[in-house]
């Protein structure tokens, strides 16, 4: 399952959410977004977990927790649909 996660300080990286949904299960992989300018975090980033299972405890557990001082958003990631696309290749 690919989770998504909000709210997320610039200074986070990949090792602190590694180390936060490690311990609900395995961790498949974790892409932070950067800014393409600044390189900081945009605040947001995809969590992959195998096991729907362990994925759906994380996100109970999870979300509105704090964590680096911040009340984050967890939650199964949406896919993207034709229309977000396009409304970005636009401008």
């Amino acid at each position: 399952m690919n989770i998504f996660v909000g709210n997320l300080s610039d200074q986070t990286n990949e090792q602190q959410l590694s180390d936060l949904f490690s311990p609900f299960g395995i961790v498949r992989n974790i892409k932070v977004i950067y800014d393409n300018y600044t390189g900081r975090s945009r605040g947001f980033a995809f969590i992959e977990m195998p096991d729907d299972a362990q994925a759906e405890k994380a996100i109970r557990n999870l979300n509105d927790s704090f964590f680096d001082r911040k009340a984050i958003v967890v939650n199964e990631a949406k896919p993207r649909t034709d229309r977000d696309r396009s409304s970005r290749s636009r401008y």
